[in-house]
C-alpha cells in the first residue's frame, strides 16, 4: 500500500511540474486577442498603386503642350515606377478643355500626349511600352464651363493597359 501511495505521490508531483500554456491575456473587460495587422495602401505594382503613389495625370496651360516643372516631376515618378515594373504597358491620353474646334483640340491633345510620352522615353522607358492617343475635348474630367473646370481638363493621363498586379 505504501508503494502505491508513493507511486501516486510521484505521479502527482510530475503532473504538477508539467508545462501549462500561458494564460490568455485579459483586459479590463475580459480576454483580449492580439490585433490583426492588415496592409495599408494599394498593392505594390497595381494600377491603384501607380495612381495613388506616383500620379497618373499632368496638367497644361491654356493652348499649351510644354511640360511644366510640376508635370516633369510627375513624369519622373512615373518613369521610376515603370522601371520597377518592366512588364507594364501604358496609354498616354491627351485631353483639352471645351474651347476650340474639335479638330484643333484633337491636334492639341495629340501634342500633349506626345510631350508626356517623349519625356518618359527620354527618361529611359522603352517607347514600345507606351501608346498615345488624343481625346481632344471629348472626355472632360469636369463638365462645367469655367476656368477651374478647364484647367483640370487640360491634361495628359497615363493609364495602365496591361502588366500591372491585380
Amino acid at each position: 500500500m505504501r508503494n502505491t501511495v508513493l507511486a501516486l505521490a510521484a505521479v502527482a508531483t510530475l503532473a504538477a511540474c508539467a508545462s501549462r500554456p500561458d494564460p490568455t491575456p485579459t483586459g479590463p473587460t475580459g480576454p483580449t486577442t492580439p490585433p490583426v495587422t492588415t496592409p495599408q495602401g494599394p498593392t505594390p505594382g497595381s494600377a491603384e498603386d501607380f495612381r495613388v503613389s506616383v500620379g497618373d495625370r499632368v496638367f497644361f496651360g491654356y493652348d499649351r503642350f510644354d511640360l511644366s516643372a510640376e508635370a516633369r516631376s510627375v513624369l519622373e515618378r512615373q518613369a521610376a515606377w515603370l522601371r520597377r515594373y518592366p512588364n507594364v504597358r501604358v496609354l498616354v491620353a491627351g485631353n483639352c478643355d471645351e474651347r476650340g474646334t474639335r479638330e484643333y483640340n484633337l491636334a492639341l491633345g495629340a501634342r500633349r500626349a506626345a510631350a508626356a510620352r517623349d519625356f518618359l522615353v527620354s527618361l529611359g522607358i522603352d517607347g514600345g511600352r507606351i501608346e498615345s492617343v488624343s481625346y481632344g475635348k471629348e472626355r472632360p474630367l469636369d463638365a462645367r464651363a469655367n476656368e477651374e473646370a478647364w484647367s483640370v481638363n487640360r491634361n495628359a493621363h497615363t493609364q495602365i493597359v496591361s502588366g500591372a498586379v491585380s
